[in-house]
């Protein structure tokens, strides 16, 4: 009997061999497909696994497997190329197949669910039909649904909302078998698009160059100033794309960017457009899913995650702001979104654009190596310019919450003039420290190795890495002082000084605090937008992509916490940061500014930021990366463990390393075991193992070197071990 070869969703790095269903027929069995859903047991579990292949036999004895408890789907839910790639990403980092795969598919479809054709809506029953106009005279709202109902056979749950119909109110409905739900199926639309905004010569040069392309795979970086019109590439580029009757992926890097960017092609494009990140429910997700899978969907804009979404018709590849962290997946299955989207724009013989103003030195060494194709632009679209860019001395200055004299005077002449004022800090909450003024007591978290960041709005202490919350004391636990003091600065902290100084002025605060909910940040932009005098005050949320016209002046309130990183990366970040976050400014009609408050005026890497356009600054890093070996010259792997006992973790690595060493590549180098640099975090104590090697092949097979023989010992005391593949956090 054929042997079925399934992923199971589980840590475990193999594959699973069952025997079909009880009952399936030999036509069923040769009609099996790999990307169909099986439910199977699972030790005491029932689970969904997903097939691989249809095998003649098993390593495993005929008497010893198991068998599949019921096919779920009669035909794939994903196509041959996302099984490639999954395949391609299980091999490249090393992760177990199961949690890869798992990564492809929506909640719904993981649990086992059947598929849902077409969106819910609801319907009138054969009772509903048959009650008379007045019917329900004691339920407004329930005899308003019956109306609409009549008037429109079939609606869906959105147009009742917009009606402030309650889901409660159709679910009593239901209950008296007056209405029912049902599929509605999408109709069919064809792509059209708007005309485009008239291109400068360096636009229409990129352009023709990436149109000119040889068809099949081909990867671009487009390295363009900030407000140079990369987005208008992008959006003649999908034109086009759409033409071909073709769907377009275009990846953002972070859910903040996702409305400005859908409002920007929402005006462009007459286009289905689905839209794919955690801030949807999970019913949103799995219809934006479908429609892409489908090819309902022309387009698909979505953060990291969606990089595994099916489409039923790719033919181009989009990641915006390719430099940005966000791409990393830094627990679980640690993949980057960046390298996935290029490996799958081969697998898929399609072009891939990767678009920055601050490329990542990966992607310039992949121009250096012939790799990439390279197109620039230098000048800003229209009559925008650049900004002027100072280093301000604050030494000896006098701060209210931050803010020199200077710059508050910079920001009143701002606002004064009409303008908006956009001012960086990225230090959430009130102040990263609470102190006793008497003993020298430190809020620290207890479950981690760092201090409790104040949130005086909410009266309370948190904790950035675990997330731990305690009320804000207000005695010193130590020598019961009260004299507790907030050392440090954070956003919320500099929020109640611009209130008082600032009054007459709207002022928002941009971070993971304040935009909690669904729409908080749509909300924003559309405030923003309408180019009245503000103030705009917020961490990295407001430096990746956006678009905001009014804004004339931009400000580093301490530009000196970019300046000092342990990390090999923290010079290339610093220069990326600095270089988004001054591109905020003058990107309309109105000149930019852009101050950065410093007590280190002379540092190198602020003279070239001043000095120099981020371009050269990076070919200078790049440079020194090759001298010390480090990516992108070089390549790096990590293993962690993570244990309730820090020896437990150092000793699991020691055994790794002493019984890895003689089998590595000559060229592998091995360093540590050293304890990471928050080495307690959440109650862990958390220990890695650095190999480096002069490239990519020989990294591979060290990786895998590693991962057999830490399989082969034993995880004791509840460790657990992952390895980071590419890592972004190093030190």
């Amino acid at each position: 009997m054929p042997v079925l070869r399934l992923v199971i969703p589980t840590p475990l790095r193999r594959l699973f061999d069952y025997l079909p269903p009880a009952g399936m027929t030999a036509t069923e069995l040769a009609s099996l497909q790999p990307g169909v859903r099986l439910r199977v047991p699972f030790g005491r579990r029932e689970v969904t696994g997903y097939l691989l292949a249809v095998c003649e036999d098993s390593s495993i004895a005929a008497n010893s497997l198991k068998q599949a408890l019921e096919l779920l789907d009669p035909t794939p839910l994903i196509d041959p190329q996302l099984i490639q790639l999954c395949q391609w990403a299980t091999h490249y980092y090393h992760h177990p197949p199961g949690e890869v795969y798992s990564a492809v598919f929506p909640k719904r479809l993981r649990e086992g669910k059947p598929q849902q054709h077409g969106a819910p809506g609801w319907t009138l029953t054969t009772r509903g039909k048959g009650l008379p106009k007045e019917a329900l005279p004691r339920s407004p709202r329930q005899a308003e649904v019956i109306r609409m109902l009549r008037e429109k056979p079939v609606i869906d749950n959105s147009e009742f909302k917009q009606q402030n119909i309650s889901t409660s109110v159709l679910r009593s409905l239901r209950g008296k078998q007056l209405i029912e739900t049902c599929a509605i199926s999408p109709a069919e639309q064809s792509a059209t698009s708007h005309p485009g905004l008239t291109l400068n010569a360096e636009q229409v040069s990129a352009l023709a160059a990436l149109r000119d392309s040889p068809e099949g795979f081909n990867c671009h970086l487009l390295e363009g100033v900030t407000g140079s019109g990369k987005t208008e590439i992008y959006l003649q580029l999908i034109e086009g794309c759409l033409q071909r009757d073709r769907q377009a992926l275009v990846l953002v890097p972070e859910i903040g960017l996702t409305p400005q960017t859908l409002a920007r092609f929402g005006q462009r494009f007459s286009a289905n457009i689905a839209v794919l990140h955690s801030g949807l429910t999970d019913a949103q997700r799995y219809r934006a899913w479908e429609d892409a899978r489908t090819g309902t969907a022309h387009i698909v804009i979505g953060t990291r995650s969606a990089i595994f979404t099916p489409l039923a018709k790719p033919g181009l590849i989009i990641v915006d702001e390719e430099h940005d962290g966000s791409y990393k997946q830094q627990d679980g299955f640690r993949y980057n979104a960046r390298d996935v989207a290029v490996k799958r724009a081969q697998i898929h013989s399609c072009p891939v654009l990767l678009g920055s103003a601050t490329p990542s030195l990966e992607s310039i060494q992949n121009i250096l190596a012939g790799r990439y194709q390279h197109h620039r632009l230098t000048h800003r679209a229209g009559s925008a310019r650049l900004p002027g860019i100072k280093a301000l001395d604050i030494r000896q200055q006098t701060l209210g919450a931050g803010l020199s004299r200077t710059l508050i005077d910079a920001i009143d002449a701002t606002l004064t003039s009409g303008h908006q004022a956009l001012l960086f800090l990225n230090r959430r909450g009130y102040a990263p420290t609470l102190q006793c003024h008497d003993c020298g007591w430190i809020a620290e978290c207890s479950a981690c190795d760092a201090r409790l960041t104040i949130h005086r709005r909410r009266q309370s202490l948190r904790c950035h890495h675990c997330g731990d919350t305690s009320v804000l004391v207000r005695q010193c636990p130590t020598c019961h002082s009260e004299q507790l003091m907030a050392a440090g600065l954070g956003t919320e902290q500099t929020e109640e000084f611009l209130h008082t100084r600032f009054q007459q002025w709207p002022i928002h605060r941009v971070d993971s605090d304040s935009m909690q909910g669904r729409d908080a940040m749509q909300t924003l932009v559309n405030d923003i937008g309408r180019g009245e005098p503000c103030i705009l005050l917020g961490t990295q949320m407001l430096t990746k992509g956006h678009h905001f016209p009014g804004v004339s002046l931009v400000a580093v309130i301490d530009a000196d916490a970019l300046l000092f990183s342990a990390d090999f990366r923290g010079e290339e970040r610093m220069a990326q940061l600095l270089t988004q976050v001054a591109g905020r400014a003058g990107r309309a009609d109105v000149p930019g500014q852009v101050i950065l408050q410093t007590h280190y005026p002379d540092h190198p890497s602020l003279l070239a930021m001043l000095n120099t356009s981020y371009a050269e600054q990076a070919r200078e890093m790049l440079k020194r990366r090759q001298e010390s070996g480090m990516p992108p010259a070089g390549q790096l792997v990590i293993l962690r463990t993570d244990c309730a006992n820090a020896d437990h973790g150092e000793q699991f690595l020691q055994n790794l390393r002493r019984q890895s060493a003689r089998h590595l590549p000559s060229d592998a180098v091995l360093i540590g075991p050293l304890p990471s640099p928050m080495q307690r975090r959440a109650g862990k104590y958390r220990c890695q193992l650095l190999l480096t090697a002069s490239n990519r092949r020989t990294a591979q097979a060290a990786a895998t070197t590693l991962v057999a023989k830490a399989e082969e010992i034993p995880a004791r005391h509840g460790l657990k071990w992952s390895i980071d593949i590419d890592p972004q956090d190093v030190f």
